[in-house]
């Protein structure tokens, strides 16, 4: 039997404009690197209407359950 993982907090990254969206992987990345938290799902929403078009990537996550990042 399957196990539902929880999680502590939620973390929304959303654009609108095409400059925005281009850049929201970097900044999901940086987050990333400098939260270090455990992932526990991951849902990515794309809407749009006749003026905009919205990308939405919201991360589940559990806070300080990764090793620190190694020294280099």
């Amino acid at each position: 039997m399957a196990m539902a993982m929880s999680y502590e907090a939620v973390k929304v990254f959303s654009a609108t404009k095409f400059k925005d969206r281009e850049a929201l992987g970097e900044r999901l990345t940086e987050w990333l690197q400098s939260s270090r938290p455990q992932i526990v799902d991951a849902v990515i929403t794309q809407s749009s209407d006749s003026d905009f078009h919205c990308l939405t990537i919201t991360l589940f996550y559990r806070h300080g359950e990764l090793a620190p990042a190694p020294v280099t």
